[in-house]
């Protein structure tokens, strides 16, 4: 699954580097890389004093695309209060 990631954003790198355009981040690239994160520590390619730094951008990452998470759900379900009153009248 990683490797196919890994494949995926190469490839994306050379269409953005034939189009002179950087490419940005999406939210989904921030969950791979939180995925990528925790797969490399537990097959233990971090050293020991490697993991508080590893950890803390870990914990940032993973809290940051909470808080993301949240705002788009709470987003959605005002949207589709607003909506169910629109229709009601």
């Amino acid at each position: 699954m990683a490797k196919q990631k890994v494949k995926e954003m190469e490839e994306q790198k050379v269409e953005t580097q034939e189009n002179n355009v950087p490419e940005s981040i999406s939210l989904q690239d921030l969950q791979v890389l939180l995925q990528i994160v925790d797969l490399a520590s537990s097959r233990g390619a971090f050293r020991g004093p490697e993991l508080t730094q590893v950890g803390a951008i870990f914990d940032k990452l993973n809290s940051f695309l909470t808080f993301i998470s949240q705002q788009q759900r709470e987003k959605a379900e005002a949207e589709a209060k607003a909506s169910e009153g629109s229709v009601e009248e």
